[in-house]
């Protein structure tokens, strides 16, 4: 009988919950403020992961901030995860909260250009 979970979504979930907690109470780095961790995709020979992520305001220093904190990150999930490899941490800003308001957007101005209908 399989399992509900495969071993890559529960070191996927808890990789994203023990980062958003070094995130916030670890990191001392100004630019990593503000920061939502949407998900964490790890690969299954477990030597990679992405760290997708969002913020108010996407900037190049929120991404350099995190990829300097990288290295901080990974050997603080060594200490909190007991996994024997720790995946090496890529972030990928995600856009998809973006997308979603730009149609909310779009949509709620197409339905307030209609004349209401009786």
């Amino acid at each position: 009988m399989a399992k509900a979970f495969s071993r890559n979504d529960r070191v996927s979930e808890q990789m994203r919950r023990e980062l958003a907690d070094l995130l916030m109470f670890e990191v001392k780095d100004p630019r990593v403020q503000m920061v939502t961790l949407t998900g964490v995709e790890v690969a299954g020979d477990m030597a990679h992961a992405k760290v997708f992520y969002t913020a108010q305001k996407n900037s190049k220093g929120l991404q350099a901030g995190l990829e300097k904190a990288a290295g901080f990150l990974r050997s603080q999930l060594g200490k909190r995860m007991m996994i024997r490899t720790v995946p090496q941490l890529h972030f990928v800003y995600d856009e998809s909260i973006d997308r979603g308001m730009h149609m909310d957007k779009l949509i709620n101005d197409a339905l307030s250009d209609t004349p209401p209908q009786d």
